[in-house]
């Protein structure tokens, strides 16, 4: 469907060499889109690359730290510079850091706070005046089902998250008027590099997650290519603001 369609279209999509960044960027190559991926990693922005190319797209990778203040602001600048445009920017780079609140250093709440949460304001307010001069865009943040659910180990992690629902919706409400829509994904437990350690430790763990998702199984990257492209692509010009869950139905029961 021609709604779907991003031919011409260049997105920008931070962590998005592996895990649910690189199933975006999956999702998005396959409906035509150009992409600029960008993550600290520079053997895995390569590897994406060549594995986006080889779909057919037009792709090219950065090495940054999106907690770099001055580096994650000037990204959308520099990939108007390459490609010409931007219109979609895909905040997904986060960490986490288990810890208890009682026992969280006030370096740690920091850092997973200036990678999760303030990285996405000043990415997109660097987005801003880009999208701006170009009539419009998409901005998409990932939160997490943390960003509903409470847990004792990753207090600033379930902190940053939840304030990306509300960011989401403070930055829709501004930049309406400017044609850009801002919306976010909150993914349930899904298989990556991340959670692996996890469903693969305790089997009893992975049987309970299993147990209470309704679609009875655990998340895969490719689920999220679905979501990037509606929410990327002119079949969402009227959605802004809205939190879209994709975890198979686990955030529904229990």
């Amino acid at each position: 469907m021609s709604q779907f369609d991003l031919t011409g279209r260049v997105a920008l999509v931070t962590g998005g060499n592996g895990g649910i960044g690189l199933g975006m960027a999956r999702g998005l190559a396959a409906a035509g889109a150009a992409l600029m991926i960008a993550g600290r990693n520079a053997a895995k922005n390569e590897d994406a690359v060549a594995e986006l190319s080889a779909l057919g797209a037009r792709c090219q990778s950065m090495e940054i730290d999106v907690a770099d203040e001055a580096a994650c602001r000037a990204m959308a600048g520099l990939v108007a510079e390459r490609f010409g445009r931007l219109d979609i920017l895909i905040n997904n780079a986060g960490i986490a850091r288990r810890r208890r609140p009682e026992a969280m250093s006030i370096a740690d709440w920091n850092a997973v706070l200036a990678t999760n949460l303030t990285a996405a304001l000043v990415a997109a307010q660097g987005a801003y005046p880009v999208m701006k001069a170009a009539g419009g865009g998409k901005i998409i943040n990932i939160g997490s089902m943390y960003s509903i659910f409470g847990a004792p180990y990753i207090s600033a992690y379930a902190a940053s998250k939840g304030a990306i629902v509300q960011l989401t919706k403070s930055l829709a409400a501004a930049w309406a008027e400017d044609k850009i829509q801002v919306n976010a994904i909150l993914p349930g437990w899904i298989d990556t590099d991340m959670t692996r350690p996890a469903r693969t430790g305790s089997e009893e763990f992975n049987a309970s997650v299993i147990a209470r998702t309704p679609a009875g199984r655990w998340g895969q990257p490719t689920d999220f290519a679905g979501p990037a492209v509606f929410l990327a692509s002119p079949a969402s010009d009227f959605v802004t603001g809205a939190s879209i869950v994709v975890d198979g139905g686990y955030s529904i029961t229990g």
